[in-house]
């Protein structure tokens, strides 16, 4: 695939330098994926735990559920690596 770069309204070729910069942008633009989507993940995770952080207040008593519940959040990033392959636990 020929990149083009506009000058004066012209398309012009991408020298051989601009190529691989480029390739080797859109590589590490995809060997990132992973990470992103573990992060995006997380973020979740993190939202779903800020739901329940009350419980662990001391003047609330956290049920045996919610412990359990909270637990499977924290370790759902051993199981999942982004948002599509997740399994959510279910909140108590």
């Amino acid at each position: 695939m020929t990149r083009y770069a506009l000058k004066n309204n012209q398309k012009i070729p991408y020298t051989a330098e601009q190529e691989a910069l480029a390739d080797a942008e859109e590589q590490a633009w995809v060997d990132g994926q992973a990470d992103r989507d573990l992060a995006e993940l997380r973020t979740e995770r993190n939202s779903l735990l800020a739901e329940t952080d009350y419980f662990g207040n001391s003047d609330v008593t956290m049920n045996e559920a919610m412990t359990t519940y909270r637990q499977a959040l924290r370790d759902i990033t051993d199981s999942a690596t982004s948002l599509d392959d997740v399994t959510w636990p279910t909140k108590p």
